[in-house]
């Protein structure tokens, strides 16, 4: 999957997460689930799996194009909810 990011972002996710949005790349997705908040354009968040731990990913699609807004370790809820193997 074709991945693009804001570098200030990218910079701000790994201060905040230690994690780049170019992991995203990476994601074995197991979820797909919508962010229903109201924003300029449709959100979701990415549920999967990279080298085995569990991740969540934000994203919006622009045209054949994943932007990623942010990339984090699933929290322990997220993991049971939505039955991620990590």
């Amino acid at each position: 999957m074709e991945i693009e990011f804001d570098p200030r972002k990218d910079a701000a996710n790994k201060a905040k997460h230690g994690v780049s949005l170019a992991r995203t790349a990476e994601l074995e997705i197991l979820r797909v689930v919508e962010d229903e908040r109201a924003y300029d354009e449709r959100r979701f968040w990415l549920f999967g799996l990279i080298e085995g731990a569990a991740y969540c990913a934000t994203v919006t699609f622009r045209d054949d194009v994943v932007r990623a807004i942010s990339l984090r370790r699933a929290s322990r809820i997220e993991r049971k909810r939505y039955d991620l193997q990590a």
